[in-house]
C-alpha cells in the first residue's frame, strides 16, 4: 500500500475527531491562544507641534536612539528632552543600517526619530558614519572606509540630506577621525579625512544647499607625535586646514568632556577639559575661519560611583549647569552644547551609565531635574556661577 492510499483513511479519522465536542473546542482555542500571547503594540501619534521652553537656547543632549526599536520609547525620550528644556538633539544615523545595498535606502527608523523630534520642537544634528559591508574589504571594521568608496559615503549623505530636506539642517561628516579606532585601525590621516569632507560637501550642496555640513568632532587627546592610536586634536584640525579644508565645512563639531575638572578650568594645549573647545575655535581663527559656528556635540560629566573619572552627582549638576551657562554667556561662537548622553535603550552595566540623564525605564536622575529647573528659570537649581 502506498502513502497515497492512506489519505482517505486519515481524512475519515480527522472528521471523526472534529465531531468530538472537546476536540472542536480545542481547535477553536488554538488561534485565540496565539493572539492572546502577542503583546499589543501601542498606538503612537505625533500629536500637535510642541515648543521648547527654556532660558538657554544653546542647551542640547545626545539622544542615542539608534537602537531604540519601540516607537513609544522614541517619542517618550524626545518628550522628556523637551520637558527638560533642551531645544537641540544630536542623533547617530549609521550609514550601514540604512543602505544595506548600494542605492537601496531604508528611511523608516530615521523618519520615526526625526518626525518625533520635530513634533517636540527639537532641532536635530545628524551624525553619519558606520561603513556597510559592501563598501569595505572583508575582515575590516565598520569604521574602515577605503578612499575608493568615499564617493559612496558622499552619495549616501547627499541622499540623507535630500530625503530630510526641511527637517534636518545639520549633518556631521564622520566621527573622531583623529583616532585609529574610528579610522578603521589605520593611522589617522588629516589629509585623507579632508578629501572625504570635500567630496561629501560637494554632493550635499548639489541637492540641499541649505544644509550645514559640519566637520567631525575630534576626540580630545594628547597623543604624542607618531602614536599608533591617535593624533592630538589641535594638530589634526590644523593639518586639515593645511590640506585645504577651508570652504568645505559650514561649522565645526567639537567634543569637550570635563572629566573631573570644572568647566572653568582654563584651556591649555596640555590639558583635557571642557574649555579645550576654545583652543579648537582658536585654530579656526588662525586659519581665517573664525566666523564659522561651533557645535559642541559631545560633552559632559559622569556620576558613576565606581569610576575614577567620575564626580559626585551634586557636583555633576553644578558643572553641567555652569557649562550650559558658559556657552550662553561667554562663547558667542558656540551654537549649542550637546551633553552625552540623555538615555540608553538598555543599561550598559558599566561606567557609561553614569553619563545618562534618564534611565532606560525613563526614571529621571538628579541632573535631569536640576537642568529642568535651570531651563525654567527657577531659583535654587544648582550653582551656575563661574569659579574663576
Amino acid at each position: 500500500m502506498s502513502p497515497l492510499d492512506l489519505l482517505p483513511c486519515a481524512w475519515r479519522g480527522l472528521r471523526q475527531l472534529a465531531r468530538n465536542p472537546l476536540v472542536a473546542r480545542l481547535l477553536l482555542a488554538i488561534p485565540l491562544l496565539w493572539f492572546a500571547g502577542r503583546v499589543p503594540q501601542a498606538v503612537v501619534r505625533l500629536g500637535p507641534p510642541q515648543t521648547v521652553q527654556t532660558v538657554n537656547p544653546k542647551m542640547g543632549v545626545h539622544t542615542r536612539l539608534t537602537d531604540e526599536v519601540e516607537e513609544w520609547k522614541i517619542q517618550r525620550t524626545l518628550e522628556m528632552v523637551r520637558e527638560m528644556g533642551a531645544p537641540w538633539v544630536v542623533e547617530y544615523f549609521p550609514w550601514g543600517y540604512y543602505e544595506p545595498e548600494k542605492g537601496r535606502y531604508d528611511w523608516s527608523h530615521p523618519d520615526l526619530v526625526v518626525n518625533h523630534a520635530i513634533a517636540q520642537g527639537l532641532t536635530v544634528i545628524a551624525r553619519i558614519d558606520f561603513v556597510p559591508g559592501w563598501a569595505r574589504p572583508p575582515d575590516t571594521t565598520f569604521r574602515y572606509l577605503p578612499e575608493e568608496h568615499f564617493a559612496d559615503y558622499a552619495d549616501f549623505v547627499a541622499a540623507f540630506a535630500q530625503h530630510f530636506a526641511g527637517r534636518v539642517r545639520h549633518i556631521i561628516v564622520w566621527n573622531e577621525p583623529n583616532l585609529s579606532f574610528e579610522w578603521g585601525y589605520r593611522l589617522p590621516d588629516p589629509a585623507g579625512y579632508t578629501r572625504l569632507l570635500q567630496a561629501t560637501y560637494r554632493q550635499v550642496k548639489e541637492v540641499a544647499p541649505e544644509v550645514m555640513v559640519l566637520a567631525a568632532g575630534l576626540a580630545p587627546t594628547l597623543a604624542p607625535p607618531g602614536s599608533e592610536w591617535g593624533m592630538d586634536d589641535l594638530e589634526f584640525l590644523q593639518r586639515m586646514c593645511d590640506a585645504g579644508a577651508q570652504g568645505y565645512f559650514d561649522g565645526l563639531a567639537i567634543h569637550a568632556y570635563g572629566w573631573t575638572l570644572s568647566p572653568d578650568d582654563p584651556a591649555a594645549p596640555e590639558a583635557l577639559n571642557f574649555s579645550r573647545a576654545e583652543l579648537l575655535h582658536d585654530v579656526l581663527v588662525r586659519n581665517g575661519e573664525g566666523h564659522l559656528p561651533c557645535f559642541i556635540t559631545e560633552a559632559g560629566w559622569n556620576d558613576h560611583p565606581r569610576w575614577a573619572q567620575a564626580v559626585p552627582p551634586g557636583l555633576r549638576v553644578d558643572y553641567t549647569l555652569r557649562a550650559y551657562e558658559k556657552a550662553q554667556q561667554d562663547w558667542p561662537w558656540c551654537q549649542m552644547v550637546g551633553m552625552w548622553a540623555f538615555r540608553y535603550p538598555r543599561p550598559a552595566r558599566n561606567f557609561q551609565d553614569g553619563f545618562t540623564f534618564v534611565s532606560p525605564g525613563f526614571a529621571p536622575k538628579l541632573v535631569y531635574s536640576q537642568v529642568q529647573e535651570y531651563a525654567a528659570g527657577q531659583q535654587g537649581a544648582g550653582s551656575v556661577q563661574s569659579d574663576t
